[in-house]
């Protein structure tokens, strides 16, 4: 799930148009950095759009726990997201990390990631390549849910034609279903070569609770950990701070020198 940028009131729910960022400019959908932002400075903000538009300048997918490091209300933050999927401005993806983590990605991020990995995936061979223009039309903006299953998945699909085995299979091919594994009959919703980022999000968990563990008292300065430098994660410690405070597993605590990072006991 970056300030001192305006605040804004939690009444942004089902609006559509997106606030824009301070140079007046919309955010861009990937690969800028604000790596003069200190997190110290840019923690909270009051507005669950603004926190997720103004966070994507930093990483490239949003947790949900990032959003609740930086959202205080979490019953708002909640009840905004279900209006932001609503409106398809956002959709939200359980992620195979073996805990309860989930994450949000803007939708026109998620069509670009999209459309860029059909092409990798059909090349030359157009053959049943219409059910990605199905799945976009009839099922991305019907179903809401981070799953669906297989009934539900080939009804949807035949508003488009007849669907088929071999269909379903393009689509898990091009990383945007995934089967469950207790139930083969349900399907995740995924983001199409998120395999690095859930290995660096796993990694970089470990490596920076280990980097507190080790600390005589569990802590450290936010603003000195957040110049730590990851050797097994390829995202910003920030990502993972904000992961880590979300989630509880580290807690801030002010004090005269400044934000403490202190790993959790609880």
């Amino acid at each position: 799930m970056a300030e001192p940028w305006p605040s804004y009131s939690s009444s942004s729910r089902g609006k559509k148009k997106r606030p824009r960022s301070p140079d007046g400019d919309a955010t861009s959908s990937q690969g800028r950095t604000e790596n003069s932002t200190s997190l110290e400075d840019n923690l909270i903000f009051s507005d669950t759009l603004i926190a997720l538009q103004l966070m994507r300048t930093q990483f490239p997918k949003l947790e949900k726990s990032q959003l609740y490091s930086s959202v205080k209300d979490r019953t708002q933050v909640d009840r905004d997201l279900e209006s932001l999927k609503k409106d398809r401005v956002l959709r939200v993806f359980k992620l195979n990390t073996g805990q309860d983590d989930h994450a949000i990605m803007f939708m026109d991020d998620y069509l670009k990631q999209m459309e860029s990995a059909v092409r990798r995936s059909t090349g030359k061979n157009k053959d049943g390549s219409e059910v990605f223009d199905w799945f976009e039309k009839y099922v991305l903006r019907s179903k809401l849910d981070v799953s669906i299953d297989h009934l539900e998945l080939c009804s949807l699909l035949s508003h488009g034609g007849d669907a088929r085995d071999k269909h379903i299979t393009l689509l898990m091919n091009a990383g945007l279903l995934t089967r469950q594994l207790i139930d083969p009959n349900m399907y995740w919703f995924s983001i199409p070569s998120i395999g690095p980022i859930l290995k660096g999000l796993s990694q970089g968990r470990k490596e920076v609770l280990s980097l507190l563990g080790r600390r005589k008292y569990k802590e450290m300065l936010l603003s000195s950990l957040e110049k730590t430098r990851l050797r097994l994660s390829p995202l910003d410690v920030r990502f993972h701070l904000r992961d880590l405070i979300g989630s509880g597993h580290v807690k801030t605590v002010q004090t005269p020198t400044g934000l403490l990072a202190r790993m959790s006991t609880d």
